[in-house]
């Protein structure tokens, strides 16, 4: 039997923001073959509606890599294109949910590589959803494909600890990086069974839903305990962020987003209710179900981000956030 290389392995490559441009980068600076690169088409952006190019295809534009933007992945056209590449296999990270025709089409099949310990945290923000649930680890999966979306057979996995003040900026870097190696691990022992590699598949049952975070997800609501609110916090640090809506001592209300938080039981105020702001000089803290939760870095809408001394300077709270319940 002809032992396969990586030259022999044709591979089309899908996916659109910065965390699949990892994979992409470690697959092309590896000298994989990879043939062509599906990505979203470009979106109108901007008070200029200038058209956005995806992460993805303005690096692979930058390697002169062939790149197939369709708006219907269903459409006969599309298809019969990618049908002519003739690829053996096709790799999924961040880009959106396949036909059965897409992903059933490279002889060898189409594998993903997915932000989470699967079958923990299914569906399209997994790293958010880690942090936002109090996770101590998470990691990253590759599986191949099947209908149901994150269900498919699992081929390789790695863990990593969360740390307890990480935030999902830190921890998307740390798994991007984690992501590409694993992207390559798993190329090269699909490269080293002559096309085949060994999965296994996932446990029935037991499964936590990561769903896209809307902007409700980022309204905190503050009669949770400190603990579920500063996890809120770093689970949406740096972006979007979550969000409250403050109240100043003018009566002007404006949204207030918060970067950072911690608990201070150095802080400690009697009576009140949950959306109290308790200021202590150059301190600010708000009321939760269990005690104070101290601020520590917020936007104001309109205005920059900044340390919440810096914030008091300028703004003077009211006794009150309101609530967003």
């Amino acid at each position: 039997m002809i032992k396969m290389t990586k030259q022999d392995l044709k591979i089309v490559f899908l996916g659109t923001p910065e965390f699949s441009v990892a994979s992409l980068k470690a697959l092309v600076d590896g000298g994989y073959n990879v043939a062509a690169v599906i990505t979203m088409p470009d979106k109108l952006a901007g008070r200029g509606h200038k058209l956005l190019q995806s992460d993805v295809k303005k690096y692979a534009l930058a390697c002169g890599l062939p790149v197939l933007q369709p708006a219907n992945l269903k459409d006969e056209s599309f298809l019969e294109e990618l049908r002519g590449i003739n690829a053996d296999l096709f790799i999924v990270i961040a880009f959106r949910m396949l036909p059965r025709a897409v992903w059933e089409m490279p002889r060898l099949g189409t594998f993903n590589l997915h932000a989470s310990l699967l079958p923990r945290y299914r569906g399209a923000a997994p790293i958010n959803w880690a942090i936002i649930n109090g996770d101590k680890t998470t990691g990253v999966t590759t599986f191949f494909l099947k209908h149901d979306i994150d269900t498919g057979d699992i081929i390789d996995q790695e863990s990593v600890s969360i740390g307890e003040n990480e935030n999902v900026g830190s921890l998307y870097e740390r798994l991007m990086s984690l992501g590409a190696d694993m992207t390559i691990h798993t190329v090269d022992a699909i490269i080293a069974g002559n096309g085949t590699v060994a999965v296994r598949p996932q446990p029935e049952g037991d499964f936590i839903p990561a769903p896209k975070i809307f902007a409700e997800t980022c309204r905190i609501d503050w009669t949770k305990t400190r603990e579920e609110v500063r996890n809120l916090i770093r689970g949406l640090s740096p972006y979007p962020a979550a969000h409250t809506m403050f109240s100043n001592e003018s009566g002007a209300v404006a949204m207030l987003k918060i970067f950072d938080s911690r608990i201070s039981d150095d802080l400690q105020h009697e009576g009140g209710k949950p959306g109290d702001v308790v200021c202590f000089k150059n301190r600010m803290a708000v009321m939760c179900a269990d005690g104070l939760l101290e601020i520590l870095d917020v936007q104001l809408q309109g205005k920059k981000r900044m340390p919440v001394q810096a914030f008091l300077l300028g703004y003077k709270p009211s006794t009150q956030v309101p609530l967003d319940i």
